[in-house]
């Protein structure tokens, strides 16, 4: 009779899966937020392309400025994606790997922990490139002082 797992078994593989798929919903949270940025910095950049070749003066200064910002966040942004989304990759394969094991009576819980090990480094890479994303977009945002002073 060929092998075929308990439900027992397989209940419990699905209980330890359970961590890495919630884990997944974060991340997809993350890739909505970063595409939402992206998206919002393209517009921006759009518009301060529009406005380049009419400007002059201390005015054209700044939106070069500007743009070379917008351009920078982008690349920032694009790689967070990146980061996020192999994160997520991995985060399936350690859940594809959770059963594979089980199912195939494999003893690969050092590959299973590596793999979620750089699913989580991935994630913290990702993360670090968003704040560092937040961080520059808040150079391009200056209140002048003239205002604070009521």
């Amino acid at each position: 009779m060929p092998y075929s797992p308990e439900v027992l078994t397989i209940a419990q593989t699905i209980q330890l899966s359970l961590s890495p798929v919630f884990m997944l919903a974060g991340i997809g949270a993350l890739l909505n937020v970063l595409a939402g940025r992206l998206s919002r910095v393209i517009d921006r950049a759009r518009a301060l392309e529009a406005l380049h070749p009419r400007s002059s003066g201390p005015e054209h200064d700044r939106h070069v400025w500007e743009l070379r910002l917008l351009d920078r966040r982008m690349t920032i942004i694009n790689r967070a994606l990146f980061l996020a989304v192999s994160s997520a990759v991995m985060t399936c394969a350690v859940v594809a790997l959770l059963f594979v094991a089980v199912l195939a009576k494999l003893h690969i819980g050092q590959y299973v922990a590596v793999a979620f090990i750089l699913a989580m480094l991935l994630l913290i890479a990702s993360l670090v490139s968003f704040m560092i994303e937040v961080r520059i977009s808040l150079r391009a945002i200056h209140v002048r002082d003239e205002l604070l002073r009521g």
